[in-house]
C-alpha cells in the first residue's frame, strides 16, 4: 500500500466516525446561570476602587466577631480582612492591589511639574542628574550639584543662615505636590514666631537626601532641613519625610539626621508636621545635636 492509498483509507474511516463524534446537541441537565444585568454599559462611570477607605474595606463573610475585629482594623490600613473566594483573592481586593500598585509606580516616574518651585516662592535648582532614569539609576549623582547650580545657591541665598529649608521631589512627585506646599508654610511660620532666621526655600530636582548636606557645604548654614518624596508603598503613594541634620556637610553620618516620616493626609497632615518640625528645630539649635545625639541628650 502506497501512502496515496493510505491516506485514502485514512480519510474513508475517518468519514465513517464523523457522525458519532459529533453526536447529538448539548442540552444541560440543569439550566446554568444566566446573564445579570450590572447597569454598566459602555461609557458609564465605574466607581473609583481607590476612594474606597482600606480601614473600612472589610469583606471577610461570616467572621466570628466582626465588631471587635473592625475595631481593630480601624487603627491601621494594612490590607487585613480581605476575604477570599475559594483559593483567591476578591475581585474587590485584586482591583485595589492593582490600583495602588500602579499608583506607587505612577509617583516614582512621574514628576514635580516645572513651575512648581517658582509658584511656591523657592529658588529651583537641579542635582547632576540629567533625567529620572539617571536619578533612580545613580544615587549618587542626585546627592551633588554641578558649578552652575551651585552658582544659583550661592547667588540667591544669603550667606550662613542659621536655618536652610530644602524640598526635593525625592521618589514621590505625588507626596510632594499635595503635602509639601502646605507643609512648608507651617513651618516658615512657625520658624518666624521663634524669631529662627532662615535663608530662602530650595526646590532640589532629582533630589536625594544627601543633596541637603551639598546645600549645607555652599551656604554655611547651621541647620537644613530636607522634605523629600519618600518611597510610594500600598499605603499610599503620597509620603513625604523631613530630614533635619544640625551642621550638615558632605560625608555626615546618617546617625546624625532626625526624621520625621509619614507626614501625608493618612498619617501625620502636612500642616501639623510644620508645626511639629519648627518646634523640633527649636529644640535641635539649642541642643546643637540632631539624630542620634539628639536622644543621648535627652536622656541625660
Amino acid at each position: 500500500m502506497n501512502k496515496e492509498q493510505l491516506t485514502a483509507l485514512v480519510a474513508e474511516i475517518l468519514g465513517q466516525m464523523e457522525p458519532q463524534v459529533k453526536g447529538s446537541d448539548y442540552r444541560p441537565t440543569e439550566p446554568g446561570p444566566q446573564p445579570v444585568d450590572t447597569h454598566h454599559h459602555d461609557g458609564d462611570f465605574v466607581e473609583d476602587v481607590t476612594e474606597l477607605d482600606l480601614r473600612k474595606l472589610y469583606l471577610t463573610e461570616d467572621p466570628a466577631d466582626k465588631e471587635r475585629f473592625a475595631r481593630m482594623k480601624a487603627k491601621t490600613p494594612a490590607r487585613l480582612g480581605s476575604g477570599k473566594a475559594g483559593p483567591r483573592y476578591k475581585t474587590l481586593t485584586m482591583l485595589r492591589f492593582r490600583a495602588d500598585h500602579a499608583a506607587a509606580q505612577d509617583a516614582v516616574f512621574s514628576q514635580v511639574p516645572e513651575d512648581f518651585g517658582e509658584k511656591n516662592g523657592m529658588i529651583c535648582v537641579q542635582t547632576r542628574c540629567r533625567d529620572k532614569d539617571e536619578y533612580l539609576t545613580r544615587p549618587d549623582m542626585g546627592r551633588t550639584f554641578d558649578e552652575e547650580n551651585i552658582g544659583i545657591i550661592r547667588q540667591n541665598v544669603p550667606k550662613s543662615p542659621v536655618v536652610q529649608i530644602v524640598v526635593g521631589d525625592g521618589l514621590s512627585s505625588a507626596a510632594i505636590t499635595a503635602n509639601a506646599p502646605n507643609c512648608l508654610a507651617a513651618l516658615l511660620d512657625g520658624l518666624k514666631l521663634r524669631h529662627i532666621d532662615t535663608g530662602k526655600p530650595i526646590f532640589v530636582r532629582y533630589c536625594r537626601v544627601g543633596a541637603g548636606d551639598a546645600v549645607g557645604d555652599v551656604t554655611g548654614c547651621e541647620l537644613v532641613c530636607v522634605l523629600v518624596g519618600e518611597r510610594p508603598g500600598l499605603v499610599t503613594d503620597k509620603s513625604m519625610s523631613a530630614y533635619i541634620t544640625y551642621k550638615p556637610r558632605t560625608g555626615v553620618s546618617e546617625s546624625s539626621r532626625t526624621v520625621v516620616s509619614n507626614i501625608h493626609a493618612q498619617g501625620t497632615p502636612a500642616v501639623e508636621a510644620g508645626a511639629h518640625i519648627a518646634e523640633l528645630i527649636e529644640t535641635i539649635l539649642k541642643r546643637k545635636v540632631s539624630g542620634v545625639g539628639l536622644h543621648l541628650e535627652a536622656a541625660r
